[in-house]
């Protein structure tokens, strides 16, 4: 009996920890949004979908940049993760547990601080762009700030170090021995990557979306600090609706609809990708 409990009593403690931490506020996030009523009346829950309407007929444009922002960061990160991790999981030798700690370094300050950082750095007048300005390199009516490259340069630095790490685990846990097979075969460099270390390390890959991407396109801090009035993402609006508004249900309403552009973008990414063919890879 003890035995057959046993994996139900090792799930436990994490699967309260979803119910309490997850689930009950996903709950609690839905009923709210049905509500009706403000402030200063009260609100009662009426289980209108409204609010669902209006939110999507008046904020898509910010969700769809949200979207678009999350989309480009996840692609740009891949491109600078993957040969770092690489680099490091093939190449880093004795130094791994270094390469890693100046990559995880910046988190050591918090996240704010460090996106108000790249507004020193990226401001007109700034330490790059004033020298370079001074130097005739750029025009004097150049800037990045306010513009998408300044929001998504923003996300990229934040949110490399969650792709780095899942591409590095699983191009650490590959077998070398299949690398010398797969010169014992005769193939190249680029064929061994291709039909070896890519295929196994898509778990990796398909880890550090997820983990960049469904941050990536809530956030609200890079586009605040970092953008101006035409960068507003979906995190903005929602914390405007809730916190300066008070406007419960919409901002619930909203949230939701973000919830659920993210879980449908991570499923239809999955079924392109084949889970079930990362899993089997990783398992092998």
């Amino acid at each position: 009996m003890r035995r057959k409990l046993a994996p139900y009593l090792l799930v436990m403690p994490g699967g309260l920890w979803l119910a309490i931490f997850f689930v009950i506020p996903m709950i609690a996030m839905v009923s709210v949004s049905m509500e009706t009523g403000s402030l200063e009346t009260g609100f009662q829950q009426t289980f209108s979908v409204h609010h669902y309407l209006d939110m999507i007929n008046t904020y898509h444009p910010q969700l769809l940049r949200s979207l678009k922002y999350g989309l480009c960061t996840t692609v740009i990160t891949i491109l600078l993760a993957y040969p770092m991790a690489y680099w490091i999981a093939f190449r880093g030798g004795r130094h791994k547990s270094t390469y890693l700690f100046l990559i995880l370094l910046p988190f050591f300050v918090t996240f704010v601080i460090r996106t108000i950082s790249w507004q020193f750095l990226l401001a007109d007048d700034g330490i790059v762009l004033g020298h370079l300005k001074d130097w005739h390199l750029v025009s004097k009516n150049f800037h990045v700030l306010a513009t998408p490259y300044a929001v998504i340069g923003g996300l990229v630095y934040n949110f490399l170090p969650f792709m780095v790490l899942p591409i590095y685990v699983a191009l650490e846990r590959i077998d070398k021995v299949l690398l010398e097979a797969s010169a014992d075969l005769y193939a190249n460099k680029a064929a061994t990557f291709r039909k070896v270390v890519l295929p196994l390390s898509l778990p990796g890959v398909f880890a550090g979306v997820i983990l960049t991407f469904v941050p990536a396109a809530a956030d609200y801090v890079n586009a605040q600090i970092l953008g101006g009035s035409g960068q507003v993402m979906i995190g903005n609006v929602i914390e405007t609706l809730y916190i300066s508004n008070s406007q419960y249900p919409q901002a619930s309403a909203l949230s939701s609809i973000l919830l659920a552009a993210l879980l449908l973008g991570i499923f239809v990414y999955a079924r392109v990708l084949g889970t079930r063919d990362v899993l089997d890879a990783n398992a092998g």
